[in-house]
């Protein structure tokens, strides 16, 4: 008797194991992973969709341009939220593409797109994934048309873009006409963007609001106020607990800059609460001359997150005056 139940769970648990995950039958859709040899010879602009409802959170889903109503799990109604990664001189999948599509779908029910541009981003020529950004940005564009066709609100788009895919996300808002609703840029790539004018990068004109975060600013981030709300993580240079030598590898090249993820993943899941607060500059906010709020009340300063777009209007109405955008639109951000 013992044996057969025993052989009865197992039995349960092969067949738990084996049902699908999808939502909608067949097989899933995974984020493109390449390897070095890839980046070594070079790899051509190929743009994936990949759709994440809270029906399929483990299970990609492949979509394509054309009779998006057809399309198996996407809804034209619900808000959508893109994630757009940056340069990949290594070719594998980001680490923390499967947590941002988690957190994304527990604040609200949405589609959550992961545009996998992969081939293209892996690239040992950093130069040649700057001009793909051009181009994913055109095809991404075609297909936030076709949504919009099948009934999609441009104010309900979320495009959430890390490093260079911050300026790739601000040319589809730009091909838009700004009429996107929110950008959320994460440490904008620097290099090759330095001195680029406002409709060759990222701006505050690319979408209704956009909101950035800086976190290596002098190295692989780009300096300067490039939305409606900058945050600046500890002054937007030299994180807490990166390496400070380069014998630390890999890691003390690209901490920095990759902390702007974690402190978003962080803010998304609510275990951190990252508040900005208006200042001219980080040596008066240590100073602590910026510890006010009045501008935002009967609010409290912008905490950097998914509901930032609650503090919009004010920070917009704040953006008329110039001398009050560099003093308001600035914040400081301290972990």
């Amino acid at each position: 008797m013992r044996c057969r139940k025993l052989l009865a769970l197992l039995g349960l648990l092969v067949l738990c194991e084996g049902q699908d995950q999808s939502g909608s039958g067949g097989s899933c859709d995974n984020f493109t992973d390449l390897d070095l040899s890839h980046c070594f010879l070079g790899t051509s602009l190929y743009v994936r969709l990949l759709l994440y409802t809270r029906s399929n959170l483990d299970c990609g889903r492949e979509l394509r341009h054309q009779r998006l109503s057809e399309q198996p799990l996407f809804n034209a109604s619900r808000p959508t939220a893109f994630v757009i990664h940056g340069y990949r001189p290594t070719g594998a999948p980001p680490i923390w593409i499967d947590h941002i599509v988690h957190l994304l779908a527990k604040q609200d029910d949405m589609n959550v797109i992961v545009v996998d541009w992969n081939k293209g981003a892996a690239n040992l020529n950093y130069f040649t994934a700057v001009t793909y950004t051009r181009q994913a940005a055109h095809n991404l564009t075609g297909f936030i048309l076709a949504m919009q066709e099948e009934g999609a609100s441009l104010s309900s788009v979320h495009l959430i873009g890390v490093s260079l895919g911050a300026h790739l996300a601000g040319f589809v808002g730009a091909n838009l006409k700004g009429k996107i609703g929110r950008i959320t840029g994460l440490d904008p790539a620097g290099p090759m963007f330095t001195s680029a004018t406002a409709d060759q990068r990222l701006d505050p004109s690319d979408a209704m609001f956009v909101d950035v975060l800086h976190t290596d600013m002098n190295s692989f981030g780009l300096r300067g106020a490039h939305g409606h709300i900058d945050f600046y993580a500890n002054g937007g240079v030299d994180q807490p607990g990166c390496p400070k030598t380069i014998f630390a590898g890999k890691s003390y090249f690209v901490c920095d800059h990759q902390r702007s993820v974690f402190l978003y993943l962080c803010a998304l899941n609510r275990t951190c609460s990252l508040t900005g607060y208006p200042c001219s500059s980080y040596s008066s906010f240590l100073e602590g001359q910026c510890l006010q709020c009045e501008a935002f009340r009967p609010a409290s300063c912008p905490v950097l997150g998914y509901d930032l777009s609650q503090w919009r209007d004010t920070l917009l109405k704040l953006g008329t005056d110039q001398s009050l955008l560099q003093h308001h639109g600035d914040a400081a951000l301290q972990e």
